[in-house]
């Protein structure tokens, strides 16, 4: 098996298409400027595939969805969503040079959701095709993961759109990830007269903070990350709050469990302080197994291509978990995700859209 090289991909349409969503900014949470985001890439699907795209209304923002009919078979997965505020545009536009994209968006996952429609395009034969394209992707997707859940179970085969891993790799397997957050309650005192009348929330919460570092298990792949803390109010106050922010990465449901037991256990070292933790390891691993047939369909395609296992998490993760075969990483190639450098390469583009062609066509023939 191998790509239809005849198939007919404009790169300058791509790009096209790629300007006009780029330049429409959205921002997680800011849902008037992902409703206007939501706009234009139903607007996208409509020209270059026909048929309606619905938007799906939720507390996030407007879901974008189309069918082109027939029997559910392939779900199309990505989202507009992106992590930049408002603003950004203007200081980082949308160019092309020197054989890159540059601009807000053009690797996670702008250029992925083009690439992706134009590869469907070049089918003669669309039916059981489905494209979801969500609103909150960067923020955790809870106003989506049930739909997103609800149409991979429904079509069986999940294709996801997320950049490729470095060298244009596709993501064959993904940690699963999540966010506690551990507030730690005292009392406060006056720093010079009183010391010893408080209790000293950031005194606790550096115990905690070393509690929770020494949950890593990095020789497994379970890495337990302090990222952000904050307490106290006045130089000569003691502390009477105080908060850390964990990020955590693991690779199995065993470690997933482990992990939400021991944040549940925390217990204070300090006489008088509290705890309280909030948080779960939100999307579950996505084991490489998931992705094992159709990652060896796009080796026949394009014989060659990379597999790798990454520490990030994105939806697939969702569809995976429910054993659900998915393949991720079939976006954009390119780097700097979240960074003022984010890039993609254009002279992938097409090769990446005849291999969306290449494997929803085989999923249809299967």
């Amino acid at each position: 098996m191998t790509m239809h090289k005849s198939v007919d991909v404009s790169v300058d349409a791509m790009l096209e298409d790629l300007r006009t969503l780029v330049e429409i900014e959205s921002p997680s949470r800011d849902r008037d400027a992902l409703r206007a985001s939501a706009t234009a890439v139903a607007a996208v699907i409509e020209s270059r595939l026909g048929g309606q795209a619905v938007l799906v209304e939720s507390a996030a923002g407007p879901h974008v969805h189309w069918s082109a009919g027939g029997d559910p078979a392939v779900l199309i997965l990505g989202h507009h969503d992106t992590v930049f505020p408002l603003g950004t545009l203007e200081r980082r536009p949308f160019k092309v040079a020197d054989g890159q994209a540059t601009g807000p968006g053009v690797f996670d996952m702008l250029g992925g959701l083009v690439q992706a429609i134009h590869g469907l395009a070049a089918l003669d034969d669309r039916s059981g095709v489905e494209i979801l394209v969500t609103a909150d992707e960067e923020v955790g997707s809870h106003a989506s993961r049930a739909l997103i859940e609800e149409r991979a179970l429904a079509c069986g085969a999940v294709l996801v759109f997320e950049g490729a891993a470095e060298g244009g790799a596709l993501k064959t397997g993904r940690k699963g990830c999540g966010t506690f957050e551990v507030s730690v309650a005292g009392r406060a005192s006056h720093a010079g007269l009183e010391p010893a009348a408080g209790v000293n929330a950031l005194i606790e919460a550096a115990h905690q903070v070393l509690d929770i570092a020494a949950l890593g298990r990095p020789e497994i792949g379970t890495t337990v990350t302090p990222t952000v803390a904050s307490a106290g109010t006045l130089d000569n106050v003691v502390p009477a709050a105080a908060t850390v922010i964990v990020d955590v990465r693991v690779e199995s449901a065993d470690e997933k469990e482990r992990i939400e037991a021991a944040f549940a256990a925390l217990a204070p070292h300090l006489d008088e302080a509290e705890i309280t933790v909030q948080g779960a390891v939100g999307r579950p691993p996505m084991p490489e197994s998931a992705a094992a047939g159709l990652f060896a369909v796009a080796q026949r395609l394009l014989p060659g291509i990379e597999g790798r296992a990454v520490g990030g998490g994105s939806d697939g993760n969702f569809t995976a978990a429910l054993g659900v075969p998915t393949l991720d990483g079939l976006g954009a190639v390119g780097g700097g995700a979240h960074a003022d450098h984010e890039y993609l390469v254009i002279g992938a583009m097409a090769e990446r859209a005849h291999l969306v062609t290449g494997l929803v066509r085989a999923i249809q023939q299967a």
